[in-house]
């Protein structure tokens, strides 16, 4: 951006902060923006969120492509910025979105020709969650356009250092969204009741606001979205870009895939099953959101920090950081295991999704810790350009769920729990041995020598 805030000066706990507040804001929005659709859609009962909730795998995928451009744009943004490369800042801000919108065109049109057989893949079995289903990823697919472009505006800010645009922006959304989601979905004054569907002509209209607020704060900060910008277009950069992008986008879209095999297994136990896993993962993330939002802050920092050649101030930064995001992970395990089934019934007070929706809460609450060590230690490899190791990672270890989910529900008494416990369990091992792996990368003497090793594997790959 023509103003960008240079992170490799100053009090180190103090420019995390200032930097992180708003992106964490913007995470929370984020969260929020699923969590005010569960709320109200809840209220049309399970039959409703299960629709939602399957439709939603989609944007999921979609929003997991979106990494290879918005990781790729903070990677080499911020590095730029941290090695006063302006030239290559612009590269790496243009080609970004060349990659993003074309992207996102293809997807969309993928969903909107193949969306019955994408829904059939769950095997609901029932007939009204199957059309809901459908109605609903129809309509938010018309706005994947504006999915996609978000984050990496989000992406871009954040790494120039200035992350209380994305805030601002995200709110004025988010505002929206929930002014329009109960208007649109039960109906008022002149706007008819429209169900599932106003949940997702709500949320696609919000986001839509949100993309027509970045373009205007982009051309403000001395940019153009001109034709005239294909100066910048370079084939390194794009490469740059994918190969910083890609392994992260890839765990991403492979942790989706997972997630709706263990979908079809979930959907075995019917639709109050698929609903507290919906509703679930939604108040879930109120600690892995604050995580994410912890890690975007940490690849900006040891970005610029890394590009200055500041080691000093890596390590402290990672330390600061990891510190705030364990106190995050202990009190989301505090509020699941003690207090799951208050929070539950704010969502669906169906007394059966209650119940088990508080076993769900309980047996994840036990790795809510090691969830925010992995997401947060994620953030730290990124921004040495090192997106390669936490990928393999989380693809293992997530790929691990199935066998497990499918062996504990089987061949043990636990039911639907063996699925809960397999998810627990492999984000318990994901975070030990992430966070492992980075204390072995920064104390290497050699430590710069080995990065640059990991940033060859990844060149080759």
């Amino acid at each position: 951006m023509k103003k960008t805030n240079n992170l490799v000066t100053g009090n180190i706990l103090s420019t995390l902060l200032k930097l992180s507040l708003p992106i964490l804001g913007t995470s929370f929005i984020q969260m929020a923006y699923n969590m005010v659709d569960m709320m109200w859609v809840g209220r049309l009962g399970s039959h409703a969120v299960a629709a939602v909730g399957t439709a939603g795998f989609f944007t999921w995928f979609g929003n997991s492509l979106v990494y290879i451009t918005k990781v790729g744009a903070e990677i080499g943004v911020s590095q730029s910025i941290g090695k006063e490369d302006y030239k290559g800042k612009n590269k790496f801000i243009y080609n970004s979105f060349l990659v993003n919108i074309i992207m996102a065109i293809i997807y969309t049109l993928i969903v909107i020709t193949f969306n019955k057989q994408l829904i059939g893949f769950f095997k609901l079995g029932d007939a009204n969650i199957i059309k809901l289903s459908q109605e609903y990823l129809i309509i938010v697919a018309l706005g994947l356009i504006f999915t996609f472009l978000n984050p990496l505006f989000t992406g871009i800010f954040n790494a120039s250092g200035n992350s209380k645009i994305p805030f601002l922006i995200n709110s004025v959304g988010l505002v929206f969204n929930i002014v329009f989601d109960p208007i649109l979905i039960f109906g008022l004054g002149i706007f008819p009741e429209l169900g599932v569907a106003g949940a997702a002509i709500a949320t696609v209209l919000a986001q839509a606001i949100a993309t027509l607020l970045f373009g205007i704060s982009f051309i403000r900060n001395g940019y153009s979205l001109s034709l005239k910008n294909r100066k910048y277009i370079d084939k390194k950069y794009i490469y740059k870009v994918c190969k910083y992008g890609i392994p992260t986008a890839s765990q991403n879209c492979l942790f989706t895939f997972f997630a709706m095999i263990i979908g079809r297994i979930i959907a075995q136990y019917g639709a109050v099953a698929i609903a507290v896993q919906k509703v679930g993962s939604q108040i879930e993330a109120i600690s892995w959101m604050t995580a994410e939002g912890f890690s975007a802050a940490l690849t900006v920092y040891i970005g610029q920090n890394y590009g200055a050649g500041k080691w000093d101030r890596i390590l402290k930064g990672y330390r600061a950081t990891i510190l705030i995001s364990s106190m995050i992970g202990i009190f989301a395990t505090v509020l699941f295991i003690f207090f799951g089934d208050i929070v539950f019934t704010l969502f669906i007070p169906e007394k059966e999704a209650m119940l088990k929706g508080a076993d769900y809460l309980r047996i994840l609450g036990y790795s809510q810790l090691f969830m925010c060590l992995e997401i947060t230690t994620t953030g730290a490899f990124s921004g040495f350009g090192n997106t390669i190791t936490p990928s393999w990672v989380g693809g293992v270890f997530t790929g691990l769920r199935i066998p497990a989910a499918i062996l504990l529900t089987k061949y043990t008494s636990l039911g639907i729990d063996g699925v809960w416990w397999s998810i627990s369990g492999s984000s318990i091992v994901k975070g030990l041995l992430l966070t492992f792996l980075f204390i072995i990368m920064i104390i290497t003497p050699n430590k710069e020598k080995f990065i640059k090793s990991i940033d060859n594997l990844q060149e080759g790959s």
